[in-house]
């Protein structure tokens, strides 16, 4: 099926779901029936038409079985150097051009079409759908400003979300891709040349996006209601995607580009956010996520469930202590948590920081830490759960044997995810801000700013669970005392790409960035932007085959028969022998056998039968274009232009 074919097929399949169906409408005309010749006839039709839409951007924790862009901790997980440290091999980059538009062919691992591009990327696949979407109401919005049916400002308050909501795809396009076509207009089906036009450059694109952005940000209302799009909204999002582009563009020394004006934007976006005054980090960290209403005012937009809508999801399920969690964490991600008084655990003197077992690093660590993962190890394969995505009772009907609510298993989660939040944005600030000083002369992230941003949400309040562990605030971060942390100069990171971070602050707002928002399909981009993916080579980062500390000789943790030195009757487990292995502090490995003291089986988990994924190149940093996209420009007499390395 060629392009235009789907494309028209999506905005008719668009148009039909805002209307509705019914056996009749498929047995003769419907006199009520919406169409493109009567549809676009008054605002409220416009909010439908939009609303449609608002799962593919808002996505949340998806819906039932679905994952995209929802939190990596089913089934395929998310591909990063944080997480994936798994039994057997870790994931594999493609070597090969698909020959699948979706990539459904390559998506061998997860088993669900489709989402094999997603969580390698965190970006979005080669689809003209939605930006025809968009492209269609703005021409038709047009229509309807000369035929009277909108206010000046109804126009520009629905161009704004429509220019906003195609910058988003165009965004997510770039992120898989780099350089691809750019339309701002409807393609004529007659127009083969257009249809088929070659890629345009990454650059070109990305400030047709910001000027999207600019005039979003202009015109979008600043309240529309309650979770919708308005102008706040439009902004977070948009210091996001500045904030990208900038750094890719530096990091990747990308020919022609303008980091410096992508990252000048990202202040500015993020700026408008700040200086409303409307958001806060006023709610502990676990219940933004594990709550069925909105708390807080940090969630900048909000997606609800509700199980009497059947609008329900799967992510809670597998944060409940007894779904399997495919990757879980690993010690590179471990070793770069801060201690509460804000330094890395080299440089920390907090009493106890230099215990890594899962109860301790609870009291010595960011509180972040204590949300995030559950107290004790667990049978996964690196032995540590995620519990971020869920209430706080959700695991305890697993840990203790009773059976629990739909809520918390299944498909049938309730709770709502908030989709952007505003600690996003202030680190979006800081980052950028300090990038142009670094890079650009600009001014210094000042201690007044740190203190607006990321020592704001340092000081978000904990709530009463935490506090009976021991949990403390991360002491705020001091520009003058800025501890150094040999994992900024270490060799994983003198081996990428971009190589090492040089200011000290900026590596900070990087390792906070890597905490908050662990799980949530951001690392994988940030690693990318920052020309760091080699950091996913087990060769080159070997913290990344190694898991939490598990004590393997204490049976009441949280490990199943198959984790187990003994047997119940107390003989020696011969079916583990060869596979359960720790590895000490001082870097020595001991694997369990016929032989092996028990005692030294305490020790960092090494997952069964871990094996580094296959050797990956710099032509990873971007998708290819598949077989058969590059087919379709050749059955029509044209030619697009592949990815370098592909």
């Amino acid at each position: 099926m060629n392009m235009k074919k789907i494309a028209f097929i999506i905005i008719s399949i668009a148009l039909f779901v805002v209307a509705g169906c019914s056996e009749e409408f498929l047995d003769r005309p419907s006199k009520t029936q919406m169409d493109d010749g009567n549809f676009w006839s008054s605002e409220q039709n416009l909010r439908l038409f939009v609303n449609g839409a608002y799962e593919n951007y808002f996505n949340g924790y998806a819906n039932s079985w679905g994952q995209q862009y929802a939190p990596g901790v089913y089934s395929s997980g998310e591909m990063s150097d944080d997480a994936r440290t798994s039994t057997g091999q870790l994931t594999n980059f493609i070597t090969a051009v698909p020959d699948d538009n979706w990539y459904r062919a390559d998506d061998k691992e997860s088993g669900y079409g489709g989402t094999y591009w997603l969580y390698r990327t965190g970006a979005g696949p080669w689809n003209f759908g939605f930006i025809r979407k968009w492209n269609l109401m703005i021409e038709r919005l047009n229509t309807m400003k000369e035929n009277g049916v909108l206010t000046e400002e109804a126009f520009n308050h629905w161009m704004g979300v429509a220019r906003f909501l195609r910058g988003f795809e165009y965004y997510r396009f770039v992120g898989s891709f780099g350089d691809v076509p750019w339309y701002d207009h409807v393609v004529a089906s007659t127009d083969l040349a257009d249809q088929y036009k070659d890629r345009d450059s990454r650059v070109e694109v990305m400030k047709h996006v910001m000027e999207d952005m600019d005039f979003a940000i202009a015109n979008v209302r600043v309240n529309d209601g309650k979770n919708y799009i308005n102008k706040y909204v439009v902004a977070a999002y948009a210091s996001r995607f500045m904030l990208f582009e900038g750094t890719w563009e530096k990091y990747h020394k990308v020919s022609g580009g303008d980091p410096k004006a992508f990252l000048e934007k990202a202040v500015s976006y993020a700026k408008v956010v700040m200086d409303s005054g409307n958001y806060h980090c006023d709610a502990d960290f676990r219940s933004l996520f594990g709550s069925e209403t909105q708390v807080g005012t940090e969630a900048i937009i909000f997606r609800s469930y509700s199980a009497d809508l059947s609008c329900t999801h799967c992510i809670g399920s597998y944060s409940n202590l007894s779904e399997s969690q495919v990757g879980g964490t690993n010690l590179a991600f471990l070793k770069s948590i801060r201690c509460i008084d804000g330094k890395p655990y080299t440089a920390s003197t907090v009493d106890g920081k230099d215990s890594w077992a899962i109860a301790d690093m609870v009291k010595t660590r960011d509180p972040r830490f204590e949300a995030t993962f559950w107290h004790e190890p667990n049978a996964n394969g690196a032995g540590i759960y995620c519990v971020k995505f869920i209430d706080r009772i959700g695991p305890t009907y697993a840990y203790n044997g009773l059976p629990r609510p739909a809520k918390y298993g299944s498909m049938t989660n309730t709770n709502g995810y908030p989709c952007i939040r505003y600690a996003e944005v202030l680190l979006n600030y800081a980052e950028a801000k300090e990038e142009l000083a670094v890079s650009y002369g600009g001014a210094r992230l000042s201690q007044a700013e740190v203190d607006a941003t990321i020592n704001v949400i340092r000081n978000r309040p904990l709530d009463a669970d935490a506090i009976e562990k021991g949990v403390q605030k991360t002491a705020p971060l001091n520009i003058n005392n800025i501890a150094d942390d040999p994992m900024r100069t270490s060799s994983p990171y003198a081996k990428t790409f971009a190589g090492v971070v040089t200011d000290p602050l900026l590596w900070e707002i990087r390792q906070e960035r890597r905490l908050e928002f662990y799980m949530e399909q951001v690392r994988v981009l940030d690693i990318r932007r920052w020309g760091e993916l080699e950091l996913m080579d087990g060769d080159n980062n070997p913290d990344i085959m190694v898991g939490a500390w598990v004590d393997l000789t204490n049976t009441r943790d949280q490990l199943n028969s198959f984790d187990l030195l003994f047997n119940n009757d107390g003989s020696r487990n011969s079916s583990t022998y060869g596979v359960l292995k720790v590895k000490h502090l001082d870097g020595t490995v001991v694997t369990w056998g016929a032989d092996t003291d028990p005692a030294e089986m305490v020790g960092f988990r090494i997952p069964n039968n871990i094996k580094n994924r296959n050797p990956f190149s710099y032509k990873n940093y971007l998708e290819p274009v598949c077989n058969d996209v590059i087919k379709q420009y050749e059955d029509a007499g044209f030619k697009i232009t592949q990815n370098p390395g592909w």
